[in-house]
């Protein structure tokens, strides 16, 4: 299987990658959308001329940010909708609500290495918001998605899924002391193996599915729960990791949600606009074997099944 390669890279941006496309006639959904990655990925595909639904937790934050990017780039079919990726009742209700095709769905929204929570069904928050919402999001949206014919589905994930797996005999940390960061890996982890399973299940759908790593970027609330940076960063990017502002972190979301250049790409994982290969150790780049086994992306799968049948 080819490595896909494009002319971009870490320092593009997405004002660069959306250059000269048409999104006319196209509607997105982005979460997480009220900051961050997520509103300039939504600002970036609105400013192609896409019909963009920026989701939040919070209606009146959401609606804010439409109202923004409306004056910033023009285009008045930008919307709010009320989206919290860890209440079951919320997504279940976002989309039952949607009408009509869906061309691009960016499950951008997450949370990093908070503090021990739970859902009241006792999940642990961050597999709860960061994979089982988006999971149930994406499965409520399938129709819509197949109903657009070649649909987009753009998963963000991180580099810090090298740093565990699932762990399928204790995801909410009820046998062992919870690790926010062994919590954070495994929810990234689950982001990738979603892709990779998805991509297998609704390709006759005509719906692609990637996973990405934004990047460093320290501009965004993600890093609320730690220093920032923490004092272990590397700036001269020796580790393969380098800093990004919130432009370049969008980047690689709006290639894969909206570029000509990975047309009909499926299944894959993408870092600074381009396929990443293997981890290597030592390296904060490249895509972990334990985020790819197909194996474990049909056990996540059904696992996510069962947790979301019943809410999370």
């Amino acid at each position: 299987m080819t490595q896909i390669t494009t002319p971009f890279g870490a320092q593009s941006t997405a004002a660069d990658v959306i250059a000269g496309m048409d999104l006319t006639g196209r509607r997105a959904v982005v979460t997480g959308a009220t900051g961050g990655l997520g509103r300039e990925t939504a600002r970036a595909l609105a400013s192609a001329g896409a019909e963009v639904t920026v989701a939040g937790r919070t209606l009146k934050a959401a609606t804010d940010i439409a109202q923004d990017i409306v004056a910033e780039t023009g285009n008045p079919l930008t919307r709010a909708g009320h989206l919290d990726l860890a209440d079951p009742a919320s997504v279940a209700a976002f989309a039952a609500e949607w009408r009509g095709p869906l061309h691009i769905l960016v499950n951008n929204a997450g949370i990093m290495a908070t503090p021990e929570r739970h859902t009241p069904a006792g999940r642990e928050l961050q597999f709860a918001t960061n994979h089982l919402g988006h999971f149930a999001l994406a499965v409520g949206l399938h129709d819509a998605l197949t109903a657009a014919g070649d649909a987009r589905v753009v998963v963000v994930s991180s580099v810090g899924h090298v740093n565990g797996p699932v762990r399928f005999d204790d995801f909410d940390f009820t046998r062992e002391p919870y690790d926010p960061w062994l919590a954070y890996a495994q929810s990234k982890t689950a982001n990738v193996l979603f892709a990779v399973e998805a991509a297998k299940r609704w390709a006759a759908d005509g719906i692609v599915v990637n996973a990405l790593n934004p990047g460093r970027i320290w501009e965004t609330g993600l890093g609320r729960h730690m220093d920032t940076p923490p004092a272990s960063f590397d700036p001269s990017g020796a580790s393969g990791v380098t800093e990004k502002n919130i432009a370049q972190g969008a980047a690689t979301s709006v290639l894969l949600a909206a570029s000509d250049l990975v047309e009909g790409v499926t299944g894959r994982y993408f870092e600074d606009c381009q396929e990443a290969g293997p981890h290597a150790p030592g390296v904060r780049r490249g895509v972990a074997a334990h985020a790819v086994d197909p194996d474990n992306a049909r056990r996540l799968w059904d696992l996510s099944v069962r947790l979301t049948a019943g809410g999370q």
